[in-house]
């Protein structure tokens, strides 16, 4: 199946919370698919660096954390899936 919308925005509403990846997720998804996604995933991850946060704004600081965290949470949980189902990316 294709992928529903952007995959970049896609990748940035995991990146705010509003979505998840989980395998049964992934399972719809062709490996060329999963591939496009991977490679959003690494450019929404750089886009979030790059923001500068003041060093004092503790919320702020947290959320870009929290970005960053989910983001790696979705590479991992992906890379995992593609590596079970062995299917190099």
């Amino acid at each position: 199946m294709a992928i529903g919308g952007s995959p970049k925005k896609m990748a940035q509403d995991i990146a705010r919370g509003y979505m998840s990846l989980s395998p049964p997720m992934l399972h719809k998804y062709s490996p060329a698919d999963l591939k496009v996604i991977l490679a959003n995933l690494g450019i929404v991850q750089r886009e979030v660096r790059q923001l500068p946060v003041p060093l004092d704004d503790v919320v702020l600081l947290k959320a870009k954390n929290m970005k960053l965290s989910r983001l790696n949470q979705a590479e991992i949980v992906l890379r995992n899936y593609c590596k079970k189902k062995r299917i190099p990316v």
